[in-house]
Formats: structure tokens, sequence, C-alpha cells
């Protein structure tokens, strides 16, 4: 076992797991921005996907969810995920759900998420990727704020915003912490926001 792994195992983890899980997760981020890390070894280039016109460099990403705010790319990145997919980001910062919000399932190993879109908006967001340095792939998951009265406006809004530092785009409508959002899963409604986002995209 790397020095690293055995220092997670042997006293990380337990004290993780000792602590509240949404203050888990932030102390978590913090530490990821202090600590210095060195870039990964080459991935052997048998791992390499290519997919929608990218090539990872490996089949391992993280998706959406962990740095929803855009804090911590560069460390993931470094730690050898070929890509971080960050956000869950809204246009306007959104405070999410009242707390508690997450909840750990010990015998599964697994943890609920009920944080509802929580993020600092799309301009600190792109702010901290546009300073990003650490080489690999960046995606941005959009959602649209809870109050929105045109939520397909959100996510053409966000695609705008991150066009020159996001690799992709993840179009979030799959939550069921905001309010009617998975109404846009209906065709009708899809038939609406596919279009709009495809051709903000390629605007």
């Amino acid at each position: 076992m790397s020095a690293p792994l055995f220092l997670y195992e042997t006293i990380a983890r337990p004290l993780l797991l000792r602590l509240r899980p949404e203050f888990a997760h932030r102390l978590t981020i913090r530490a990821l921005r202090l600590l210095p890390l060195a870039a990964p070894w080459p991935d052997d280039p048998r791992l390499a996907v290519s997919a929608f016109g990218l090539t990872f460099p490996n089949p391992l990403g993280l998706a959406a969810g962990f740095d929803k705010n855009g804090e911590v790319a560069d460390a993931m990145l470094r730690l050898g995920f070929a890509f971080v997919e960050v956000g869950t980001v809204t246009p306007r910062p959104q405070r999410g759900n009242p707390r508690p919000r997450v909840f750990r399932l010990r015998d599964d190993r697994a943890v609920v998420n009920r944080l509802g879109f929580n993020n600092a908006g799309c301009k600190a967001v792109h702010r901290r990727l546009a300073a990003h340095r650490a080489p690999g792939i960046v995606a941005v998951n959009l959602g649209a704020n809870r109050d929105s009265e045109d939520r397909i406006a959100d996510y053409v809004a966000g695609i705008e915003a991150f066009t020159y530092v996001a690799q992709f785009f993840v179009i979030n409508i799959s939550s069921p912490n905001t309010p009617g959002l998975r109404d846009l899963q209906r065709q009708q409604a899809l038939n609406d926001l596919l279009p709009r986002v495809l051709a903000a995209r390629d605007a």
C-alpha cells in the first residue's frame, strides 16, 4: 500500500467518518486546495478513450457533485482523473436546500444527497476555471435556478458563460431536489430545450 493511501485509510478516512457528511466534504475540498500535488504518472496509451471528439487519457472521470464550485479541478486532475465535471452550476448563486441535506448510509457505503444545486453561480465558478492550469479535460454540469422564470434560458446562459473554459457540458434535468425540474424530460420540453442549448453551443 502506498504511503498516501495508508495515511488515508488509517487516519483521514476514520476522521472524516466521525464528522457530519457535508462538513467532511467541505473539509476535504479545503484540504485539496492547500495540498501540493505532483502531476500523476503518465497513463498507459492503451487506456485512452476517444468519444464526442475528445480524447481522454484514461476511462476514469469525476462526476459532478464533488467539486460544485470549480475549486479543486486542478487537484483532481493531478490525482489522475481523466476529466473533472464541475457543478452543478446555476446562473445565479443558490443556497440549496436546508440542512441537514447529506446523509450517510453506512451499511451500503453510500451517501444520499439532497443538496438542491447549492453553488456559487456562473460568475464565480468561471473565474476559478479560467485560472486552472493542470492538463486535462474540464466539463461543466449546468442547472437552472430554483426560482427561474425561463429554465431553458438558464442553460443557454451557462453555455455562453463557460464556452472558453469547458471542453464539454452536461445539461442536468434529472435532479429531484429542484421542484419541477424533471418536467424538462418530457418530449415537448426536450424539443424546446435541446435546439436552444445546441444553438448556443454552436454559436
